[in-house]
């Protein structure tokens, strides 16, 4: 199957001032124009409540290119001069966008363009209903050509929001128009576990409750809150990281074989898994809560006492989760899922644990190092693969040693593109694989929010240390518990 090339687009940004937009957004187009994919003779608008003139924003979008990125430095500030403008917003009321959609249209006149518009809200939970509203109100959910809107994560609070933001988009464009983004998801071992799984019989082959005795998932990070807290307080790591990462890395493993290499049948296979894991009981679950310690050698305050943060504060900034999925591929198969702020380190990765021998037949052997086989799919901070296994060091004496079988990226194709770069790449070719669905979302929230009606108090843990240690009673008397960060 070959990938359509993009069209031209206006690609109009809410939210352009924000830290998302320098850090992320524009890198990745720029990127994508240097590689040829944002399609001469396409716009991008940048939108935003800050007072500034098309000259001070191409300055800031040219500012935000890395200096890794800028080494075709005759390319990028003509390019910025001739595709980057900006459009101020008041008070974002119906004139507006009446004056937002006379420039859209002065610009592709101008620039003879096919009408294709993507509209990426890199915005607030609260803002994206509204500005979907006010786009609908003004007539920009409809165009010459295509109209796409990008939604960023969280999409909705809890099931009741996610509905009704779903119901609010619906009312002006078509679930085929809707993008909604987690970044996660472009990751290029996401992308693969698609292909690892379905294209090698042998992994397919061990694929199930037969072979596998359980499946971790972590997303661990070394930071705290940074300058965060006025979000975080009312979000959590439940509502940042579980139900949207986690559970996508979640889905992609467990998902059955789809019927076809189409958007729809991937994205239904996901769907039917979220509907299929049993309710989280009050004992599959543990939320945590970091404490003053020590982070590489360095001591950091406790989350309670970050700035903007309440002093008596129950928002959990750790969550360990044991799901069950009782179909015939999973049953008795647990998935553990962890989150953390001010953990020993900064990784994503999903740990899959085949099962011991039936018979131990090497238990009288000394070797301290033995365990069963493990497959580690890592997305960051280096992604690839590595196969555990056992094997008999050289030399007279029967022992037995763990080794790995490693697979990297980096080195087997050198730089990766980011994230964002692969899916608004995604989003200008229409391919909706790699974003979340209406359905899924609300799934997903379905699974979750009776947690959040009822949320556990959160323990205390150390800076720097893996957690609550009731994290780890979680796997019960399984003989092997978390992984090593």
């Amino acid at each position: 199957m070959i990938d359509p090339l993009p069209e031209p687009v206006a690609f109009v940004a809410f939210g352009a001032t924000g830290d998302l937009w320098k850090r992320k957004l524009f890198p990745a187009i720029y990127r994508l124009a240097v590689d040829r994919f944002l399609i001469p003779p396409s716009v991008v608008l940048g939108v935003g409540r800050t007072p500034l003139d098309d000259a001070a924003f191409r300055s800031l979008c040219t500012g935000a290119v890395p200096s890794a990125q800028s080494s075709e430095v005759s390319l990028l500030h003509p390019w910025v001069e001739s595709t980057v403008a900006y459009q101020h917003m008041t008070d974002e009321g119906p004139e507006d966008y009446r004056a937002l959609g006379a420039r859209l249209t002065l610009l592709e006149t101008e620039r003879k363009l096919p009408g294709n518009r993507l509209f990426y809200l890199a915005l607030p939970f609260d803002a994206f209903g509204p500005t979907i509203d006010s786009l609908g109100a003004a007539g920009l959910n409809q165009s010459r050509g295509w109209t796409r809107v990008v939604l960023e994560k969280p999409f909705g609070r809890d099931l009741k929001s996610a509905q009704q933001l779903n119901a609010r988009c619906h009312k002006f464009f078509d679930e085929s128009q809707i993008y909604r983004i987690d970044h996660y998801l472009g990751k290029e071992t996401v992308q693969n576990l698609l292909v690892f799984r379905f294209a090698n019989t042998f992994f397919e082959s061990l694929w199930n409750r037969d072979r596998i005795a359980h499946v971790e998932i972590t997303v661990a990070e070394d930071l705290g809150v940074e300058h965060r807290a006025s979000y975080y307080e009312l979000s959590g790591a439940l509502r940042d990281m579980v139900q949207n990462h986690l559970t996508q890395l979640l889905t992609l493993t467990a998902m059955e074989v789809p019927e076809a290499i189409d958007p729809d049948a991937i994205r239904s296979e996901k769907v039917k898994v979220l509907r299929t894991i049993a309710p989280i009981r009050a004992d599959d679950v543990v939320f945590g809560q970091y404490d003053a310690g020590t982070v590489d050698g360095q001591k950091v305050g406790s989350y309670r006492s970050e700035p903007g943060v309440n002093p008596q504060s129950k928002t959990e900034t750790f969550v360990a989760l044991r799901l069950s999925i009782p179909n015939w591929r999973w049953q008795g198969v647990p998935f553990y899922l962890r989150t953390g702020k001010r953990l020993p380190a900064k990784t994503t990765r999903i740990v899959v644990s085949f099962r011991a021998p039936p018979v131990a037949f090497f238990q009288s052997i000394e070797s301290p190092s033995f365990h069963p086989n493990t497959l580690t799919l890592t997305l960051q901070p280096d992604e690839g693969f590595e196969l555990s296994f056992e094997l008999k060091p050289p030399g007279p004496r029967i022992a037995v040693q763990t080794h790995t079988m490693h697979f990297r990226y980096s080195e087997a194709f050198g730089p990766l593109a980011e994230a964002y770069q692969t899916l608004l790449l995604d989003v200008l070719r229409g391919d909706a694989t790699l974003f979340v669905r209406a359905d899924e979302v609300e799934a997903s929230w379905r699974l979750y929010t009776p947690l959040l009606e009822r949320p556990p108090i959160p323990l205390p843990y150390a800076s720097g240390t893996i957690g609550p240690d009731a994290a780890s009673r979680l796997f019960g008397g399984e003989a092997h518990g978390w992984s090593d960060l």
